[in-house]
């Protein structure tokens, strides 16, 4: 008599072992992702299958103006990332326990920021943007105001919002021009006007200081494409460059990154690195609605110091940057929580040939 005992192998049916063989076999690629794409799908899983918080919310040069969304500060002029693509991002619609929040608008921690600025920076890789040739302008159009306060102190007063244009040129080498609403053109890229004698006797010529050398707190479009576009290569520029510039390391860092999306036209890499070295600046956070100066109402990504918060605004569904705004974070003399002090949009960016002259329709 045979007293083996049956395998168990001998119950399961043919389609039974089939299926268990195939638990053998590692799992196909998926085709068409490539290595940034295919992390980003692991982390929007990871993301979707996190467990929830009681709250609900898911765990897982002097030769230009500087454009400060600030008190009594002459904005300069914000300037668009020319982004691509299409990625959606599901946001919490109200903020949760322990996040800092601004009138008007929700915002989320820094690991939440940190995802929306990794997928604001794949968009940006994947933009395409017309090669600026060394001896163009990068012309940027749009809609700005500022508030002001009187030299007693009291509420700001916040004025209709104006056009303006600005003119920059490309490598630094020629003056450009700043146009606002209401006001006389103003050269730009010059030191004031002086007489150069190339000689004894030499009859004097005008001319221009020398320009400063192009940096992260004076760049040039040039000067940004040169940028390196690792991260932490490019923060720790930032940072040795902006150090000094205020009492807040990480503000300066944040701000300066700011001023290199808005005021110059960063090459897609570039502005991509930018992005992902500002998701490395602590205090970070999501603003779930922001509206520009225009009134687009979009997803913004902000930082709070010495009770103002700047944001950067970015539509929704493309990622492409709307413009900023500053609101204060608290209460003061300057008016409640909330107030808006600077807001700008973003109209039009394109390379032009001349300072002065206008991109085609």
């Amino acid at each position: 008599m045979n007293t083996t005992p049956p395998h168990p192998s001998d119950h399961l049916s043919e389609e039974d072992e089939r299926l268990g063989l195939t638990t053998l076999l590692p799992p196909p690629p998926v085709p068409g992702l490539d290595p940034d794409r295919e992390l980003l799908l692991r982390q929007t899983l990871l993301a979707d299958t996190a467990p929830a918080d009681p709250s609900g919310r898911r765990t897982a040069r002097a030769t230009r103006p500087r454009r400060r969304l600030v008190r009594l500060a002459v904005p300069a002029v914000a300037c668009a990332l020319a982004v691509g693509g299409v990625l959606v991002v599901g946001l919490p619609e109200t903020p949760g326990p322990a996040t800092t929040a601004v009138p008007g608008g929700g915002a989320t921690d820094a690991p939440e920021a940190t995802r929306l600025l990794d997928r604001i920076a794949l968009a940006a890789a994947e933009s395409e943007q017309p090669a600026v040739r060394a001896d163009q302008f990068v012309y940027v159009e749009s809609k700005v105001a500022h508030a002001a306060q009187s030299a007693g102190g009291g509420p700001v007063t916040m004025p209709p919002v104006h056009r303006r244009q600005v003119w920059l040129s490309a490598d630094g080498s020629r003056p450009g021009l700043l146009r606002e609403a209401g006001g006389p053109d103003t050269p730009l890229g010059t030191d004031g006007p002086v007489e150069t004698l190339d000689g004894p006797g030499a009859t004097p010529r005008p001319s221009t200081l020398n320009p400063s050398e192009p940096s992260i707190s004076n760049p040039t479009h040039a000067y940004v494409a040169s940028l390196p576009t690792d991260p932490d290569t490019l923060m720790e520029l930032i940072r040795d460059e902006t150090r000094g510039e205020g009492q807040d390391p990480d503000q300066r860092a944040f701000t300066a990154i700011g001023e290199l999306l808005a005021e110059t036209w960063a090459p897609p890499k570039v502005g991509a690195a930018l992005y992902r070295a500002a998701a490395k600046i602590p205090g970070v956070i999501v603003v779930h609605a922001a509206d520009d100066a225009t009134g687009r109402e979009g997803v913004a990504v902000a930082r709070t110091s010495h009770g103002e918060q700047t944001q950067w605004i970015f539509d929704r569904t493309t990622y492409a940057f709307l413009g900023e705004r500053t609101v204060l974070a608290e209460a003061g003399d300057a008016g409640p929580a909330g107030t808006v002090m600077g807001t700008s949009a973003v109209l039009t960016t394109a390379a032009v040939d001349r300072a002065g002259e206008r991109p085609a329709a």
